[in-house]
């Protein structure tokens, strides 16, 4: 289950990692935050955090609001337990097929999708259904070894070697799984001396956690420039 590792150290978007050249729009149904070129025919959803630098590379980006203004913070007196059940990555999963009809409806015909931490199985029901073209999990969390077995589209695991929701013992397990579907094309990596969350929250003080997160960046891009473009 998703932790307080997910809630600490936000990046600044507005230095590096993202923030400034969107703008956030109704689409299908839900607050979106929208960057890139509109006339983009390839889309990449991104559960639940924001990075213009997908937009830069290229991709329309849609960042949905699928916790619905209500998002886990740190300290909060509701206990988790209690936040999770209204805002389960099932209904994350619902959530989202209106978001992609929308895009096909303003002539997108290529989606990926990448989930941070709890939006991880959300996109992984979506890689199952094939709803999306390519998806991309970072540090997953709900993630099971048999949803590897009915993945249908190409599918990229980066995770981190400290993580008690997705320790590199599961990580690899999941890697075993997707190579025995040779028809998958799939890319497991696991990132030393980092831990859950790595990719999102990190200190901008500390440089192998920079280095890292950048890393994981580009590879979630070079996964949607490959099964994309």
């Amino acid at each position: 289950m998703s932790g307080h590792e997910c809630c600490e150290n936000p990046p600044n978007y507005l230095s590096g990692g993202g923030g400034g050249a969107g703008h956030v729009q109704q689409l299908g149904g839900f607050n979106c935050y929208l960057s890139g070129p509109v006339d983009s025919t390839q889309a990449v959803i991104l559960v639940s955090d924001v990075f213009d630098k997908v937009a830069e590379a290229g991709f329309y980006v849609v960042v949905p609001d699928f916790l619905r203004g209500d998002p886990r913070i740190p300290n909060d007196e509701k206990p988790l337990e209690v936040w999770i059940i209204d805002h389960g990555p099932d209904q994350g999963f619902e959530d989202a097929k209106p978001v992609i009809e929308a895009l096909k409806s303003k002539g997108v015909t290529k989606i990926g999708a990448a989930g941070f931490c709890w939006g991880a199985k959300v996109v992984m029901e979506l890689a199952k259904y094939a709803y999306i073209q390519a998806a991309v999990q970072l540090h997953p969390s709900f993630v099971a070894v048999d949803d590897m077995h009915a993945v249908k589209v190409p599918i990229s695991i980066l995770g981190a070697e400290i993580d008690r929701r997705s320790p590199p013992e599961l990580v690899k397990q999941f890697e075993m799984a997707l190579n025995a579907k040779p028809e998958v094309d799939a890319f497991v990596k696991i990132f030393p001396g980092v831990t859950h969350g790595w990719s999102v929250r990190y200190d901008d003080e500390d440089e192998l956690a920079v280095k890292s997160a950048e890393e994981s960046h580009q590879d979630m891009l070079g996964w949607f420039e490959k099964h994309l473009k």
